[in-house]
């Protein structure tokens, strides 16, 4: 085993995991990331992980099926039900061995571990570590055992390094040789090269390349897009652009998640999900608690109802604010549009937690919330914090099966950057952590026993070239340039106006258009002036990002011009979702603007299964 290679890309959950996992299985692996290890979505994380802990630490009356129900609930069954299954049903195991390398979890006062609730969950689920800091908390236990696992020669590692490409054994498939790749995609069949390498920009910008046996893509979501978010600097869908240069299947891209509660002022702060299950309320500038509006659970609704219910609240107020102000009907319709003036941002009142829970809860219980709001001006205790919706997860990726293998052998995909199925149209909150423990460390087991010749990979693509196409409105549109058309500034805001909580096909075709348009001019004048926002790193470097970004939003925009409804976090304002809405199987894409329906269960169709193992 310890001949065999894997490079891990990527230093969130998934990452860190799977890297730890695959070492402990005595193979060789490389972790490579662009930034350092703490820099990743898993660091931000604030909620939680949640899990169905064993008899007798479980919520009263909570259950692994009823965490399915809750997942299957909130996906707007758009779910995999087998990969909920999985998820769910195999959550302790993957939070002991957490706690195995080092991670501690909050204890109530009887030594247990402290469970809290979150919006859509129908029980207390969800552990948290250091209050509201449970992703930092789970990150930094992990980056200690891949340090001391290098330490120990048994990982790896590459900081500031970029990866750029996949290389593939193309000499053992002809077809796929240089200029033949496309003709492959045409023809409706996704490659059959295999991983051989990965190329990347080392810390001096100087093309590495290294040869493995397989590489595990967990390289997060691409929440830079938009103009407001929750994600860090280095989301900027690095791992979906690499996989579809290769050839990969894409899957769900048209989903993306809005987190109803971002800090509506300052950095692009997240209020956890877990403040509104504490009791907090969220309030327009009327002081009306609204949310009980638009869904029966109110503010503890699922994620892209409550963004959703803002944006639509939001607008309602604009209309109201300029009938009153002007009585005309033109301003109406301008505010209706978006056009007017009209408030950008609702309330979250907390200061009912602090009353009924005593002095000084919020601060224990929400530390990381009480310190940053604290320090830019606000008492939550006693003043309501302004709030509104902002990117936050990507619930398509790479498509994957329960394994974590994509369409290409040798390419694994785990954590954000992947599509496994378990999120739907919308991600339950506190799923994503639990995510990337889960498929990682499925895929690390898929490695490992295709590694040791227990089975071979499954190319299982006979079944995916009998699967119709769908017409695209923009076939042949989703093509690479030399250069991005547009900054990232306004590429940022574009993807926000017009792909973001709401959407229509004028808006998004304009988004496509624009995207279309290459102005090399334009663009090097732009990556000579850098802007203040972005992470620090070289121009080089600052082009490889801008390029991922460019790419993947218009993959995104092409999956929701094509997917003519509304279910979960996909709302066409031009489709909006009824009673009774008939809800298509899920997008997926190759290269080329090929569409198939549901490619996961070819891809599943050949298991590698342990000996106690049934899936």
């Amino acid at each position: 085993m310890s001949n065999s290679h894997l490079v891990v890309v990527g230093s969130g959950i998934a990452g860190l995991y799977g890297a730890l996992l695959a070492a402990e299985a005595g193979v060789r692996v490389t972790l490579l990331t662009k930034g350092t290890l703490a820099q990743s979505n898993t660091h931000q994380a604030q909620g939680g992980i949640c899990a169905v802990l064993t008899e007798g630490e479980a919520a009263p009356g909570d259950s692994v099926e009823a965490h399915i129900a809750d997942t299957l609930k909130a996906g707007a069954n758009q779910c995999d039900p087998a990969a909920v299954r999985i998820l769910c049903s195999e959550a302790a195991g993957d939070i002991a061995a957490l706690e195995r390398f080092g991670v501690l979890f909050d204890r109530d006062d009887t030594g247990r571990r402290a469970l809290g609730l979150e919006g859509a969950h129908s029980a207390a689920r969800i552990l948290h570590a250091g209050g509201d800091a449970t992703g930092a908390a789970i990150a930094n236990g992990l980056i200690a055992a891949v340090r001391d696992a290098a330490e120990l020669g048994l990982i790896t590692l590459l900081e500031g390094c970029f990866a750029t490409e996949l290389l593939a054994h193309t000499e053992k498939h002809p077809a796929l040789a240089a200029g033949d790749a496309d003709e492959a995609h045409d023809a409706g069949t996704p490659p059959r090269a295999a991983i051989a390498g990965i190329a990347y920009l080392d810390p001096r910008n100087e093309r590495q390349v290294l040869d493995t046996d397989a590489v595990l893509l967990a390289t997060g979501g691409a929440g830079q897009l938009f103009e407001f978010t929750t994600n860090p600097q280095v989301a900027t869908g690095d791992g979906v652009a690499l996989a579809w240069r290769a050839g990969a299947v894409l899957a769900d891209l048209e989903y993306f998640q809005f987190h109803p509660t971002a800090l509506a002022v300052g950095r692009n702060f997240l209020i956890s999900e877990a403040v509104r299950g504490a009791g907090a309320v969220l309030r327009d500038a009327n002081g009306e608690a609204f949310m009980s509006r638009y869904h029966p659970e109110g503010d503890l609704a699922p994620r892209d109802v409550v963004a959703r219910s803002i944006a639509a609240h939001l607008a309602t107020l604009a209309r109201e604010s300029a009938a009153e102000a002007t009585g005309d009907a033109p301003a109406k319709e301008a505010n209706a549009a978006g056009q007017g003036e009209g408030p950008h941002h609702v309330f979250l009142d907390a200061t009912g937690v602090e009353a009924a829970n005593g002095p000084g809860y919020l601060a224990r219980r929400f530390p990381t919330i009480d310190a940053t709001t604290t320090a830019l001006g606000f008492n939550w205790r006693r003043d309501w914090l302004p709030v509104a919706p902002a990117a936050h997860y990507w619930m398509g990726g790479i498509a994957t099966d329960l394994h974590g293998r994509t369409s290409v052998p040798g390419l694994f995909a785990a954590g954000e950057a992947a599509c496994t199925g378990v999120h739907g149209a919308n991600r339950l909150a506190s799923n994503s952590l639990l995510e990337g423990l889960v498929f990682s460390r499925r895929a690390v087991t898929a490695f490992t026993a295709a590694a040791t010749g227990k089975h071979t990979w499954p190319v299982k693509h006979d079944g995916a070239t009998r699967l119709p196409l769908l017409p695209s409105p923009l076939a042949g549109s989703v093509q690479e340039t030399a250069a991005a058309a547009l900054s990232r500034a306004e590429l940022r805001h574009l993807m926000a106006s017009h792909a973001g909580v709401v959407r229509d096909a004028d808006g998004l075709k304009l988004v496509a258009a624009a995207l279309a348009t290459v102005n090399p001019a334009r663009n090097n004048a732009a990556a000579k002036r850098p802007e203040a926002n972005i992470a620090a790193g070289t121009e080089l470097r600052r082009e490889h990002e801008d390029s991922n970004l460019h790419l993947v939003a218009q993959l995104l925009v092409h999956a929701a011009l094509t997917r003519e409804n509304s279910v979960g976090a996909h709302f066409r304002a031009d489709f909006p979702q009824g009673p009774g809405v008939i809800l298509e199987p899920a997008l997926s894409m190759t290269r080329k603007s090929n569409f198939w329906v549901n490619p996961v269960p070819t891809l599943t169709t050949a298991e590698p299964q342990r000996e106690s193992e049934t899936v």
